[in-house]
């Protein structure tokens, strides 16, 4: 199997902005710690899943992979080429290949601009097609999300929600990536599209060779989406492996609270949901050792002052748990 992107101890925290009250105590800036040593591989032709509680660093690894953020510790590799701190050719080359489409199709398409025009710029800024070809290439983006071809003289107010992540979907195609960034691809749009939506980008990539990372809160759509899973917590992956082995036995304490709880398709299922004491620490303050050890309820004393890492087959599943072991 191909390795695509890799991630090494990636680790980011933002500065948070000290108020009055701050200036005047002299007390020291905070930081939010958004990503705390986080690694995964992303395999060629796959669907990595990526699930978590709000604030968990989901996102933030999302745009760290795609090249809006830039970390402060840690190596993400790209075909085994290092990428980070790139410059010039060697960069546009990766923003080309590495695509972000975004939870929001009502903010992240250019509302001045049509449809075709959009189309237009990304296959001309990249060189993509020569510009006799781009027409005839703009037709076959929208064929391609099944979209009419009168929708390319169209502004984005004039389309549904589930049409302009289409729109999206189509303008991150139009640069002929290999890596598709799902960022919560249809939390925005109604459930009567979801499927639809969610459908597409599947026959997409089976049609295209793409390899998705995909990032949701639903936990039946990434069971459903996904090959592999990774599981994230306060910036740090807890447990990461194939998606039918951790949905039916995970291993990770914080893994099988957060599965119990998805709600079932099933009628007759009254649920088992594990509950969890306390509330989630707070990302400015992550607690030392463990991050969830002041929730879990296996948790001794090692867990309060050791950090545990990853054990485990990565082709089987790994966990971080002092007190589990992985599937053997």
């Amino acid at each position: 199997m191909t390795e695509v992107l890799k991630t090494e101890n990636i680790v980011l925290h933002f500065a948070k902005n000290r108020s009055l009250a701050d200036w005047v105590m002299r007390r020291s800036q905070q930081k939010v710690k958004a990503l705390n040593g986080v690694s995964l591989r992303l395999v060629k032709g796959e669907t990595l899943g990526i699930v978590g509680e709000s604030g968990c660093g989901k996102s933030t690894l999302a745009r760290v992979l795609a090249g809006l953020y830039q970390p402060q510790q840690g190596e993400i590799e790209f075909y085994g080429e290092t990428i980070l701190n790139a410059k010039g050719k060697a960069q546009r080359d990766y923003n080309r290949r590495v695509q972000m489409i975004f939870q929001d199709p009502y903010s992240s398409l250019n509302p001045r601009m049509r449809v075709g025009d959009m189309l237009r710029e990304a296959l001309s800024v990249h060189k993509m097609r020569a510009e006799r070809d781009i027409p005839a290439r703009i037709a076959e983006l929208l064929e391609l999300v099944r979209l009419p071809q009168d929708a390319a003289d169209k502004f984005p107010h004039e389309f549904s929600g589930g049409q302009r992540q289409r729109i999206a979907i189509a303008r991150a195609l139009s640069v002929e990536p290999e890596v598709l960034i799902a960022d919560e691809l249809v939390s925005a749009l109604d459930v009567s599209v979801q499927a639809q939506v969610v459908n597409l980008l599947l026959g997409l990539q089976e049609e295209l060779g793409l390899t998705v990372l995909f990032v949701a809160h639903d936990l039946r759509l990434v069971r459903h989406v996904s090959h592999r899973v990774a599981v994230i917590y306060l910036g740090s992956v807890v447990e990461i492996g194939p998606a039918k082995e951790l949905f039916a036995a995970p291993r990770h304490p914080y893994s099988e609270a957060l599965l119990s709880a998805a709600p079932s398709l099933d009628p007759d299922d009254k649920g088992n949901a594990i509950p969890l004491k306390g509330e989630l620490p707070s990302p400015l303050n992550i607690p030392t050792g463990c991050a969830f050890h002041g929730r879990c309820p296996l948790a001794t004393d090692v867990c309060k002052t050791t950090l545990p890492l990853l054990k485990g087959d990565p082709a089987k599943g790994q966990v971080a748990c002092h007190h589990r072991d992985p599937i053997e």
